[in-house]
């Protein structure tokens, strides 16, 4: 069984984005990985040239933002590394530049890659999220976040990134036939310094609206108020090893008040029914689970 990793970047370094700990989270998983460095503003390219592995093989690309609306230039770059992938390749093993794997999930996905080899009706695998929001101590899970999503598909070049790159289509937008993994996405794309936040959103917003909305809607700061969430949970448990520096560093205070969450009364509905049923009323699934 061979296995390929992928993603994209671009300045990641302007932004702060935890690229080599994602990249070093899943080096042991594969045998080459796949980056699709975009033209930066900044010192992304060294960046990744820096990782110690001769298993990274670096693309560098030009995007087109000019395909920004929607964040469709983010799926068209997610798709250029992953043509890039040899035939060779049975599995590719996709991570955006601020997602992590537990070292403690490797062997079950390495367990769920092999018993799902040769079996022609499986497309990827589905992994559990959690995204991590104002710092390394809360987790962002109520309804309005990605609580599942495929991270690892066949290497079939008629699967492509669909939407903003949040997951994959085939054929003729045909949803993936997918498989659970007991394993999770560990998403630090809401924990930057606020200062880098802000600027990490203002630009983002770009790749999906027009300027005619970004000067209306996007408000001008210097930081980022991340106090504006309603609802958080408090993390306990441990964060992958890769990610001990980036968090003992980190250099700002958020606190949210447990006992002042709000939701809204259809998300309690939704609470109860998934809590006696295991089903949730209107997700969000872009695959098919078989």
């Amino acid at each position: 069984m061979r296995v390929s990793g992928f993603t994209f970047i671009r300045n990641g370094v302007k932004y702060d984005y935890p690229v080599i700990e994602a990249i070093n989270s899943i080096l042991p998983l594969v045998d080459d990985f796949i980056v699709a460095v975009g033209n930066s503003d900044d010192e992304t390219l060294e960046l990744i040239k820096s990782i110690n592995s001769d298993k990274i093989k670096i693309i560098e690309t030009l995007w087109d933002d000019s395909q920004r609306e929607g964040g469709r230039v983010l799926a068209l770059e997610t798709d250029k590394a992953f043509q890039a992938i040899s035939a060779a390749s049975d599995w590719c093993f996709y991570l955006q530049a601020d997602e992590v794997i537990h070292e403690q999930d490797i062997p079950a996905i390495k367990a769920a890659m092999y018993q799902y080899l040769d079996d022609e009706r499986v497309d990827g695998l589905l992994f559990n999220f959690l995204s991590f929001y104002g710092s390394f101590s809360y987790v962002a899970d109520n309804y309005d976040w990605v609580r599942r999503e495929v991270r690892v598909i066949k290497n079939n070049k008629k699967i492509y990134s669909y939407g903003d790159a949040l997951g994959f289509r085939k054929n003729d937008n045909e949803k993936l036939k997918v498989k659970p993994v007991r394993a999770t996405i560990y998403h630090y794309g809401w924990v930057r310094p606020p200062s880098v936040m802000q600027q990490k959103q203002s630009n983002f917003q770009r790749l999906w609206h027009n300027d005619q909305w970004i000067e209306k809607y996007v408000v001008e700061s210097s930081e980022y108020d991340y106090s504006q969430i309603e609802w958080l949970s408090e993390y306990k448990s441990s964060h992958p090893k890769v990610m001990e520096e980036r968090i003992n560093a980190i250099n700002w205070e958020f606190r949210f008040d447990l006992s002042k969450r709000k939701t809204k009364l259809k998300y309690r509905i939704k609470r109860i029914i998934e809590s006696l049923t295991g089903y949730v009323i209107g997700e969000f699934r872009n695959y098919k689970i078989i």
